[in-house]
């Protein structure tokens, strides 16, 4: 059961992600969580270098697919913005959005990659389905009341990973 809490990575943010990591893996399509990943929770705008990291992945051939447990409006503003699909009311971590994204981006598991900042929800469904899973730090400490109850247990995991150092990683894309 510990190893479906584990992150195959730990990283700050989503734009500290080198494109050219997930290629070499294999990687094709990334299932990627919106509050406290993308944008701050309860928020629906876009900085500057989320837009350009998204930018990338499509430079890239790169498929993504927004999948959140929120509400749908919020999800599918963000996700038109970004110009990609978005799941609302995933149930994470339950594996039927999972699935559904895959389908979306037509991609299957070992080339499928999932993006988040919360244990319990993102690494526990990608796991359970044997994805690619990338755990990033919240990118701030508002949220919503459920959540920053869990954040107490993620800890128990969280504390004792090491934040992986990409800075001597090259981030251009691969040619």
């Amino acid at each position: 059961m510990i190893r479906l809490l584990q992150p195959d990575l730990y990283v700050r943010s989503l734009c500290d992600i080198p494109l050219a990591l997930l290629k070499a893996r294999g990687i094709r399509g990334l299932i990627i969580d919106l509050d406290n990943t993308v944008t701050a929770w309860g928020r629906a705008t876009l900085d500057r270098g989320v837009r350009h990291w998204f930018a990338d992945l499509k430079e890239q051939g790169l498929r993504a697919c927004l999948v959140s447990n929120n509400r749908s409006g919020r999800v599918k503003k963000v996700a038109d913005a970004l110009g990609i699909p978005g799941i609302s009311r995933a149930g994470k971590p339950r594996r039927r959005a999972f699935r559904q994204a895959m389908a979306v981006m037509e991609t299957e598991a070992g080339s499928t990659a999932v993006i988040g900042d919360q244990v319990f929800t993102d690494i526990l469904g990608g796991n359970r389905l044997g994805l690619y899973t990338v755990l990033v730090m919240p990118i701030n400490s508002r949220e919503f009341i459920g959540t920053r109850m869990m954040r107490h247990v993620e800890r128990l995991f969280t504390r004792h990973l090491p934040v992986a150092d990409l800075s001597g990683y090259d981030k251009r894309p691969l040619a």
